[in-house]
């Protein structure tokens, strides 16, 4: 028996389907009725996927309107007081506490109760898909802390969007449903068995992250493009549709119910949680964007300052790993960034002179007067004093003359910092919306400022600043999360209007790649300081060179196919090693050369059968009471009991297992002589965990793992780089 190399201890998803006899047997005993069955199940829990996400949308946008109302009322009316009488500075005392109180509540349950519920959620969820299991990121207490941390943050008045931890949310609902049973609850309704493993399960996550940019946004084709591009790793064709079946019934579940809360019934015009607004266009609007004068200050910006927002953080983040990991401390400095937040909000709102009449036209509900004259209100507290979706359909649809670019310029720069400050806290929050209402008021700005430096200085023959805004904010959200494709048609739903397909388009390709020249995505550098292994669509372009031999750990871990149960155990007990997967073999005449690969069995596998305790002498002395069957395998799916907690006698350590009905006999395997790029393909085509090498003779003589691949595809420059965020 030979020793492989030690493997940090990270827990992998199985999206390749082990073909042993109790599957096969299985497949052949179900008729084409029962087929035709399981794909009416799965359209059913589709549909239930969406119905759940978008209530849950529901809840949220309704929970924090209610909240943000209360807080924004309240201060307000204080703020009204204290101009005339003197003594703003308790107001902004009283909108600084609320802000902290609401933001503490949210913090102390994401930090103390579930701190995998922080952030927005999507870099765990890429992870899921990619298949590395992040621990209990689907689980049922991580969704209650989510929303209930999303509500909290937004009413708390930070720079953070509810639409981003829908993703999570979705997902979260997908990987419950389908599973039939509730292990957080101990319950199980005996429902959906057949889908209790990886391959079915990521299917059904993917509808649910899909599902949550659907109800985010109101943007079904979006979130299955979203699914495509930033979640699934492995896509299934026929998946495509009930993908889409499931982004449907989550728009169309949030706009029912919205208006109804709403006392409309049956006028659907709230189909996400936010709202662009209806776009008209014009032939301004379509060539205007698009022209040489706007392309260059336009375009080069938003990815400059995706980049800059992306570097700021990453260091930001590694100082947050390094000093503020205890959950007091996190509390601590959520509450702090929730005081500065209303601090800068309220002296930006106080020092603005950027007086506005008050007209029809106005889209924002909490405006301030401070001390402006009768019937005018001030410009800035229409960004800082209102939820940041509101602040961006104000940038998007107000009339021309609504804002003095002194007042755009000033609040992107703050903003751009309290965002950039915001993300990665210890709250529920996502990065979409602070990203669109930077971009929103810098494309406004830029609007404004256009007719001023062109040679003809008409203003009429340029379109409304508010279109610029759309461009702008499409353009800053780019540069940061550098989507394209998916980006690109949630814009266009979101705004109803194909028009600005174009120039959005021509906008985020440019952010995606001056930003990628600089650094990587805010999802991609969060995900690499966490040290997973993800796998990236291709492989590194200089590995060309590299064989699996390179890449390959050796020697491996075999077992016999008749193996004695005391070796199995003392193996999987071994934690230097912690191996997931072993290859099966025959062994050779001669006992120091590798056997010949006859299949691969799971870590998994072999714990239920010790649980069940499949041996030879019991199974011949008729001790077994019944056949083991593939129901007992997904009984115990997904959390597998630990080695250390099944007993074996020392009489049963002397039993012996045989392998051969439960290991896959057909499993991947390639020669030694294989490049890694041809590697790479098969991990990222078939969702492999485990690819057994052989030599001419079959025989194996490496794993190469996920693992293994991944820590080629960092390179030298990425190691350092995790290493230093781990010091």
């Amino acid at each position: 028996m030979c020793q492989r190399f030690p493997v940090p201890v990270r827990v992998y998803l199985d999206y390749d389907s082990s073909e042993n006899q109790l599957f096969l047997e299985e497949e052949r005993r179900m008729s084409y009725l029962g087929f035709r069955c399981l794909e009416i199940s799965r359209w059913v829990i589709c549909g239930l996927i969406g119905f759940l996400t978008g209530l849950i949308a529901c809840c949220i946008d309704i929970a924090v309107e209610k909240l943000a109302g209360v807080k924004y009322f309240v201060v307000k009316q204080n703020i009204e007081k204290f101009t005339e009488v003197g003594g703003l500075s308790i107001s902004l005392i009283l909108w600084a506490v609320l802000n902290s109180s609401l933001v503490m509540v949210g913090a102390i349950t994401v930090a103390f109760i579930e701190p995998i519920a922080a952030g927005s959620g999507i870099p765990q969820i890429k992870c899921y898909l990619n298949g590395v299991k992040i621990p209990r990121v689907v689980r049922l207490k991580t969704l209650v802390v989510k929303v209930f941390g999303v509500i909290c943050s937004v009413a708390g008045g930070l720079a953070v969007g509810k639409e981003g931890p829908m993703i999570h949310s979705g997902a979260v609902v997908a990987a419950g449903v389908s599973q039939g049973r509730s292990t957080s609850l101990k319950k199980d309704f005996k429902i959906f068995e057949y889908f209790r493993r990886d391959t079915e399960k990521r299917d059904f996550v993917s509808a649910g992250a899909a599902a949550g940019v659907s109800a985010a946004f109101g943007a079904p084709v979006g979130g299955v493009l979203f699914s495509l591009e930033e979640g699934a790793s492995f896509w299934n064709q026929m998946l495509t549709w009930r993908i889409f079946f499931a982004s449907m019934i989550s728009t169309f579940t949030l706009n029912f119910f919205l208006s109804i809360y709403n006392n409309k019934p049956g006028d659907l015009s709230s189909p996400g949680l936010i709202n662009f607004g209806r776009f008209e266009s014009d032939v301004r609007t379509c060539l205007c964007p698009c022209l040489c004068p706007c392309l260059c200050p336009c375009l080069c910006p938003c990815g400059l300052l995706g980049a800059l927002f992306n570097k700021l953080n990453y260091w930001l983040t590694i100082f947050r790993i390094r000093y503020v990991h205890r959950p007091c401390l996190q509390v601590m400095e959520a509450m702090l960034v929730a005081a500065v937040t209303a601090t800068v909000s309220f002296s930006m709102i106080y020092f603005s002179n950027d007086c506005q009449p008050l007209g029809p036209d106005q889209s924002e509900d909490y405006q301030l007067q401070l001390f402006c004259a009768d019937g005018e209100y001030n410009s800035m507290a229409t960004t800082f004093f209102n939820t940041p979706e509101r602040s961006v359909r104000s940038l998007f649809h107000n009339p021309p003359g609504s804002y003095n670019p002194g007042t755009l310029g000033m609040f992107t720069v703050t903003y751009f910092f309290l965002a950039c400050w915001t993300y990665g806290l210890a709250v529920s929050a996502g990065v979409f919306i602070p990203s669109l209402l930077i971009g929103a008021a810098w494309g406004r700005l830029f609007g404004i400022l256009l007719p001023t430096v062109t040679a003809s200085g008409s203003v009429s023959i340029w379109a409304d600043p508010g279109k610029y805004a759309l461009i702008g904010a499409a353009a800053q959200l780019g540069g940061i999360v550098r989507m394209t494709l998916s980006l690109t048609v949630i814009m266009v739903e979101a705004t109803g209007n194909v028009t600005y397909g174009l120039p959005i388009m021509l906008v985020l390709m440019t952010a995606k790649i001056v930003g990628d020249y600089f650094v990587e995505g805010l999802y991609d550098i969060h995900i690499k300081l966490q040290s997973v292994p993800f796998l990236h669509w291709e492989a590194p372009a200089t590995s060309h060179w590299l064989t699996a031999r390179e890449v390959m750990g050796a020697p491996v871990i075999c077992f016999n196919r008749l193996e004695k149960v005391g070796t199995i155990v003392d193996i999987l007990s071994n934690t230097s090693t912690n191996h997931n997967g072993f290859p099966v073999v025959v062994p050779v005449a001669a006992s120091d050369e590798p056997g010949k690969i006859c299949g691969l069995i799971l870590r998994s596998q072999l714990i239920v059968l010790l649980k069940h305790k499949v041996f030879v002498e019991l199974a011949r002395s008729r001790l077994t009471q019944r056949k083991l069957q593939l129901k007992d395998f997904r009984d115990a799916y997904p959390r597998f009991p630990p080695i250390q907690s099944i007993h074996v006698s020392q009489d049963e350590r002397d039993c012996m297992m045989d392998l051969s009905e439960f290991m896959n006999p057909t499993p991947y395997t390639v020669p030694q002589e294989t490049s890694l790029p041809r590697v790479f393909k098969l991990f990222r085509a078939l969702g492999l965990r485990h690819l057994v090498v052989v030599d001419h003779d079959n025989r194996v003589v490496g794993l190469v793992t996920r693992k293994d691949l991944a820590r080629y595809h960092l390179g030298k420059h990425g190691l350092e780089e995790l290493q230093l965020a781990q010091t």
